[in-house]
C-alpha cells in the first residue's frame, strides 16, 4: 500500500509563503549585488565609489526606516505590508535593468530599504502570529532557511543568465516571478491575530516590554549582525586571500578567493532551509534555548582566532564552512529568542527593535573592519571578534545561573513581576 503523505498544516503553509514571497522579492537585489560590480559602466556609472554607495544604501536607509515600518504594522495589516513590500521589489528589480541614471538608481536602492524592512518585519510578526512556543523555533529556521533561497538563486542564476543574455533580459525574468508571486500574497498571509489573542496583546502592550532579558537579545542580535552579516561577509575574500597563494584552475578555468568566497556563502544559503529548521526544533523542546546560543558564541569565538592563523588554503574552507554552520545557528537561536520574547510583551516594538540592531551591526560590521584592518590588520579584527563573541557568551551564561533553569516563557512572566 502507497502512504499518503500528510497535507501541510495551515501554520507552516502561511511561513513557507511568506518566506518564499520574500525569496523572490530579494532576487533582484541578490543579482545586483554578483552583476554591478562587474558591469558597472553599463549601468552608466563613472567611478567605483558609485557602486559602493549603491550597494549599501539600502543598508543604511533601513536603520531610520525600521521604526516607521514597526509603526506601520501597528496599524495596518500584515498582508497591507507584504503586498507594498513585493510590489517596491518588482517595480525596482524592473527598474535596475532600464534605468540609465545614477540619481534613479539611488532612488530605486533606497526603495528597496523600505521593501526589505516590511518583508523582514512582516515575516517575523507572521511566523508569530502562526506558531506557538512548542513549534516557533523550528518554524524560525524554516523561514529564514527558505528566503535565504532566493539570495543564492539570485546571485547563482541572476550571475550566469547576464553573462549569457542581457541585464535588462534577467531583471524583467525576475520581475515577472515577482508578478506571478504577487497574489499569494491574498490567500497566505495572514491578515491580522484572533481576536482572543489580540485582547492578551493589548493587556501585554501596556507592560514595559524593553526588560532585562530582551536588552540581552538585543545586544546578542546587534553581535549577530555585526559578526555574521558585517564583518565575516565583508572580509571573506580578502581572509580567503591570504592563505590562497597557489590559484586552482579547473578546466581552463581559474578559481579566484573570490569565487571561493561566493562558495563559502552559498554552501550556507543551500543547506539553511535543511539544517536551520532542525536547529529550530532543537530550541522548541530545549528546557534553556540559551544553551544551544552559547555553542555559536564561545566556538565561534575560538574559531575567528583560528581563522587568521591557518596557512593552507584546505584548513581554512574547513574551518570556513564550520563557521558557517556555526552562523546558521547563531541566527536561528538569536531569531527564535527574539521571536518569542516578542510574543510575551509587544511583538510589534520587540520584532522592530531586533531588525533595528540587526542591521545596526550589519552595517558597522563592513565600515569597522576596514577601518581597524587599515590600521592594525585583518588579525587584529578577527582577535577582536573573538573576544565580542566570547564575552557576549560569558554575558549569557550568567544571566542563566542568575535566573535558573527557565524557558523564555516563563523568564518573561518572571521578569514582568520585577519591580
Amino acid at each position: 500500500m502507497v502512504r499518503k503523505e500528510e497535507p501541510m498544516n495551515p501554520a507552516k503553509k502561511k511561513v513557507v509563503a511568506v518566506a518564499l514571497i520574500t525569496a523572490v522579492a530579494l532576487l533582484g537585489d541578490s543579482m545586483l549585488l554578483i552583476v554591478l560590480p562587474v558591469y558597472w559602466q553599463e549601468f552608466d556609472l563613472t567611478s567605483i565609489w558609485q557602486i559602493g554607495l549603491l550597494l549599501s544604501i539600502n543598508r543604511f536607509v533601513r536603520l531610520p526606516i525600521n521604526p516607521i515600518v514597526g509603526m506601520f504594522y501597528q496599524r495596518f495589516q500584515l498582508r497591507t505590508g507584504m503586498f507594498i513590500a513585493l510590489s517596491i521589489a518588482i517595480i525596482t528589480t524592473a527598474g535596475y535593468g532600464f534605468t540609465q541614471e545614477f540619481w534613479l538608481l539611488i532612488v530605486l536602492r533606497i526603495l528597496w530599504g523600505i521593501a526589505w524592512s516590511l518583508l523582514r518585519l512582516g515575516g517575523f510578526l507572521t511566523v508569530i502570529d502562526v506558531t506557538t512556543d512548542k513549534n516557533r523555533g523550528s518554524f524560525v529556521g524554516l523561514y529564514n532557511g527558505l528566503w535565504g533561497l532566493g539570495g543564492l538563486v539570485g546571485m547563482l542564476a541572476g550571475g550566469l543568465l547576464v553573462d549569457q543574455t542581457s541585464i535588462a533580459f534577467v531583471t524583467s525574468s525576475f520581475s515577472i516571478v515577482g508578478l506571478v508571486a504577487l497574489p499569494v500574497v491574498f490567500y497566505f498571509v495572514p491578515i491580522s491575530k484572533n481576536e482572543e489573542k489580540e485582547h492578551v496583546q493589548g493587556i501585554k502592550k501596556k507592560r514595559a516590554w524593553l526588560t532585562p532579558y530582551v536588552s540581552l537579545i538585543l545586544l546578542t542580535g546587534t553581535t549577530m549582525g555585526f559578526i555574521v552579516f558585517g564583518l565575516f561577509a565583508s572580509t571573506l575574500s580578502t581572509l580567503i586571500e591570504g592563505a590562497y597563494q597557489n590559484e586552482w584552475e579547473i578546466a581552463d578555468l581559474t578559481i579566484g578567493a573570490a569565487t571561493l568566497a561566493g562558495f563559502v556563502q552559498a554552501v550556507r544559503w543551500a543547506w539553511d532551509p535543511f539544517i536551520a529548521p532542525r536547529i529550530g526544533k532543537i530550541l522548541d523542546g530545549a528546557n534553556k534555548p540559551s544553551i544551544v546560543l552559547l555553542i555559536p558564541l564561545f566556538v565561534g569565538g575560538v574559531l575567528f582566532f583560528i581563522l587568521v592563523n591557518v596557512h593552507t588554503i584546505i584548513a581554512l574552507m574547513i574551518s570556513l564552512v564550520i563557521f558557517q554552520f556555526l552562523s546558521t545557528m547563531f541566527v536561528t537561536t538569536t531569531d527564535t529568542l527574539a521571536t518569542s520574547a516578542a510574543v510575551q510583551t509587544d511583538k510589534v516594538k520587540v520584532m522592530t527593535a531586533h531588525t533595528v540592531v540587526v542591521d545596526i551591526g550589519a552595517a558597522i560590521g563592513p565600515l569597522l573592519a576596514f577601518t581597524v584592518i587599515d590600521l592594525y590588520g585583518l588579525t587584529f579584527v578577527y582577535y577582536f571578534s573573538g573576544v565580542i563573541l566570547v564575552v557576549v557568551g560569558i554575558i549569557w551564561m550568567f544571566y542563566s545561573a542568575l535566573t535558573g533553569s527557565k524557558t523564555p516563557t516563563s523568564r518573561m512572566q518572571e521578569i514582568k513581576h520585577f519591580k
